[in-house]
């Protein structure tokens, strides 16, 4: 398939993204340090809410791992901005909630021993995880389960062609679309490579039908199912361009789609349930091991 794309990369947009990344990452982990001790010569204060005071010292981190391209008095600037926006509703949740202390701190601790499990058995997974998927095992998925693949949109294997109008070529292609002799797609593949704006010539592939009509007469049709039951060669003009449609195959909405076009998402579902089953068995032989070796007990 020969999609045509131009591509552009924006230095200033990429520092600007990271940029803001870092800092909304390192507010939401809290790497700062809050102190309530007034300023000393050693270490100014660069911003207060109240008695709560932000120091120097806890905002160096900032320019020391900044990478030199990032604007680093920018980072700073709204780094700090952060901190107080967050400490002004810090305190004003203090003015507005009877805060339980204990429980909140029974949550803070199951929000810290939640991310301590989380990150020991994403290592645990990540080591044992066989993301390789054979094709058989896909297809054995796929007959059991193909039902629930169900279409929300029409799929086609089809063959696309756009042109200059003006080309003479245009009656030379439309011959050749609609050819099945080998010699002709071999000839046809030629002719487009020469004369095609672009092109969709891949038999096997099915794709969504509103991707391969995108910017095209055809993507303003109100019937598309209409169209294909009655169409299996099309083609439309516009001012300065003939688009050409060579239906092979379709599925409609609701249908089920071909093993090809789920295959990939299958796979994902079959690596998932792996990553799945994984996490359950390094909990069932962390109990175990515990249970064998007298390291809990339940009272009545």
């Amino acid at each position: 398939m020969m999609l045509k794309k131009t591509e552009s990369t924006s230095l200033q947009s990429t520092n600007l993204l990271l940029l803001g990344f870092i800092v909304l990452f390192l507010s939401a982990c809290d790497l700062f340090k809050i102190k309530s001790e007034e300023d000393d010569d050693d270490d100014p204060i660069v911003a207060a809410v109240g008695k709560t005071y932000l120091h120097e010292s806890d905002i160096a981190f900032l320019t020391n791992d900044t990478p030199s391209d990032l604007d680093s008095a920018e980072l700073v600037n709204r780094y700090i901005q952060t901190w107080i926006k967050k400490q002004l509703m810090i305190k004003e949740a203090g003015k507005n909630l009877t805060i339980n202390e204990s429980e909140l701190n029974r949550k803070l601790l199951d929000y810290r021993y939640a991310l301590i499990i989380y990150e020991f058995e994403k290592s645990y997974v990540e080591q044992l995880l066989d993301k390789n998927v054979p094709l058989a095992e896909i297809t054995a998925y796929y007959d059991k389960f193909k039902e629930n693949f169900s279409l929300k949109e029409i799929i086609v294997r089809a063959n696309f062609i756009k042109m200059e109008k003006s080309l003479p070529q245009k009656r030379q292609v439309d011959r050749l679309l609609k050819s099945t002799r080998e010699n002709d797609r071999k000839e046809l593949k030629e002719v487009v490579l020469r004369y095609a704006n672009n092109y969709f010539l891949e038999d096997s592939t099915w794709i969504k039908f509103d991707d391969i009509i995108l910017n095209t007469p055809l993507a303003q049709n109100a019937n598309n199912v209409q169209l294909l039951k009655g169409n299996k060669n099309i083609s439309i003009e516009d001012e300065s361009h003939t688009y050409f449609f060579h239906i092979l195959e379709y599925k409609l909405q609701d249908q089920v789609p071909p093993l090809e076009f789920v295959k990939d998402e299958i796979s994902k579902i079959i690596v998932n349930k792996r990553r799945v089953a994984l996490a359950e068995k390094l909990h069932k032989e962390v109990y175990d091991k515990a249970l064998e070796n007298n390291e809990f007990k339940i009272y009545d």
